[in-house]
């Protein structure tokens, strides 16, 4: 376990260098985050400085690389999908900063990458005959065999599209990632899965820490689509190639309640000609209307996914 510390440690050392030497740069270059308009809490955010995902993501990855001594094929995959996904967010948050305001990709251009990223892991699932989930709370598992192509699909544009949505309050996304991780991380190891996959949520966590340093209220910068996206490919990676698909409900819950709360308010709205279920969704910002602070909701988000997490954790022993 000591291993682990020290991947935690060094992954945090090094995130909080990269974090502090790279705000100075996109200060520099103007890369400033467009606040939508419809977002009044949030005008005095315009121009904090964004893509500070860069930063905590390869410090993770480094750190990552530098722990792990061999090289498994399933680890190496999951540094090239989180990475992808990061350039994505990327490419995103740069056409974004060209254009000068919050229109990057397309939606159907995000889909595309997203959608040939996650069918890329899914095949991979299936030829490496990942295709068993651990079924939470109990001792069993199941082969989903051939089934393990669409979920996985299904699995990875959910995660990558919830942790982005999430992404609405300083500290929220990260605060929310770090008990995600330093959960799974420990699960892994508690059902004797591939360790090399723990290396990863540790050292995800370590650098995340050091970012919140940056990213609570008021933040000095933002991860951008470059941090959540890949934030989301990683736990898509993480869940899969360990069979632990099935938690990613229960400890994910929070990130699950973006999406789904932006589900029901586009539905509702639709079928009642313009009425709402939520004063604004996704359902941190329903929490910000009512009059709760963002460092309020950020901290009920990450103690939500602690404790459930946790409680997974407990059954798993």
């Amino acid at each position: 376990m000591e291993k682990y510390v020290y991947v935690v440690v060094w992954a945090f050392v090094l995130s909080w260098i990269a974090c502090k030497s790279l705000i100075p740069i996109l200060k520099k270059l103007k890369a400033g985050q467009n606040i939508l308009s419809y977002v009044k809490e949030h005008e005095s955010k315009s121009g904090t400085p964004t893509m500070g995902g860069i930063a905590f993501i390869l410090a993770a990855v480094l750190i990552a690389l530098f722990f792990v001594g061999k090289y498994e094929r399933v680890f190496t995959l999951t540094i090239v999908i989180g990475v992808s996904y990061m350039i994505v967010g990327l490419l995103d948050d740069f056409l974004k900063q060209k254009h000068k305001e919050n229109l990057g990709l397309r939606a159907w251009q995000k889909l595309v990458f997203q959608t040939l990223i996650a069918v890329f892991a899914a095949v991979y699932c299936y030829r490496a005959n990942l295709t068993f989930l651990h079924i939470p709370f109990t001792n069993k598992s199941i082969n989903l065999g051939l089934w393990i192509l669409p979920l996985s699909v299904f699995i990875f544009l959910a995660t990558v599209n919830a942790v982005n949505l999430t992404d609405g309050l300083d500290g929220l996304a990260a605060g929310t990632c770090v008990p995600f991780f330093a959960v799974f991380g420990t699960l892994i190891l508690l059902q004797g899965g591939v360790q090399s996959l723990s290396v990863v949520a540790f050292s995800l966590t370590g650098a995340l820490l050091a970012y919140l340093l940056f990213n609570v209220h008021p933040a000095s910068v933002f991860m951008g689509d470059t941090g959540s996206l890949s934030l989301g490919g990683f736990v898509g990676c993480i869940a899969l190639f360990s069979g632990n698909a099935l938690y990613v409900i229960i400890v994910g819950a929070c990130f699950a309640l973006s999406v789904i709360s932006v589900i029901i308010q586009v539905i509702y709205y639709k079928v009642t000609g313009g009425k709402r279920v939520f004063l604004m969704a996704p359902f941190h910002h329903h929490l910000q209307k009512k009059g709760y602070s963002e460092a309020y909701i950020s901290y009920l988000y990450a103690v939500i996914t602690l404790l459930l997490g946790c409680l997974c954790l407990v059954s798993a022993l």
